[in-house]
């Protein structure tokens, strides 16, 4: 089975390579297919976003096409940086940058009123069928980053059943339990039911 992922994001492609391996499924990216255009995301919410980058491909290629979008929900900050995560400290910031930004809006605001959310949802274009899968994992967010591993708002989000940040996960470990492995283990049970209807 062939699955193209909307993405040119080197560390989402690996992760969900990972995540099919020994399976028959086999997982290309855009890179892979010699597709190097970006592709805008200009909706208001992560679901939209997440079609409108799988949309993109539907006439490009062949395959069941998959396109993600994650977002960090903070509670005290009404739901922000959610649709913007990524830009969220501007067009090019890079990871540390929107992590700066995120602790200056919080500095000074107690524990546990720092409550945020990951949400991960998958869009799934199969021929005619669309389909959404989400995952969401519940956290606080600390007043400094810890860990070496992950990336993005991983060193500062704190999962608190674990006592550790993502970033000091393993990614066998994150891969568990992440926002991003729920919504794949739901994109998994859907491409096996595929294939024994194949």
């Amino acid at each position: 089975m062939k699955v193209v992922i909307a993405t040119n994001n080197y560390h989402k492609v690996k992760e969900i390579k990972n995540f099919f391996k020994g399976y028959p499924i086999e997982i290309y990216s855009m890179i892979d297919l010699g597709i190097r255009e970006e592709i805008s995301e200009t909706a208001s919410t992560i679901e939209e976003n997440a079609f409108i980058k799988a949309h993109f491909l539907k006439d490009k290629v062949d395959g069941i096409i998959i396109a993600d979008d994650t977002g960090l929900f903070v509670e005290y900050l009404n739901g922000e940086p959610g649709v913007y995560s990524a830009r969220f400290a501007g067009e090019n910031a890079t990871y540390e940058e929107n992590n700066e930004k995120l602790l200056k809006l919080l500095k000074g605001v107690p524990y546990e009123k720092r409550k945020a959310y990951f949400k991960t949802v998958i869009a799934v274009i199969d021929g005619e069928k669309e389909v959404l899968l989400e995952g969401v994992l519940e956290g606080h967010i600390l007043e400094y980053p810890k860990g070496k591993n992950g990336f993005g708002y991983d060193p500062i989000f704190y999962v608190d059943d674990i006592g550790k940040t993502l970033a000091e996960l393993t990614l066998e470990e994150k891969n568990k339990i992440s926002h991003r492995a729920q919504a794949l283990g739901k994109l998994k049970n859907y491409l096996l039911e595929r294939l024994e209807e194949k």
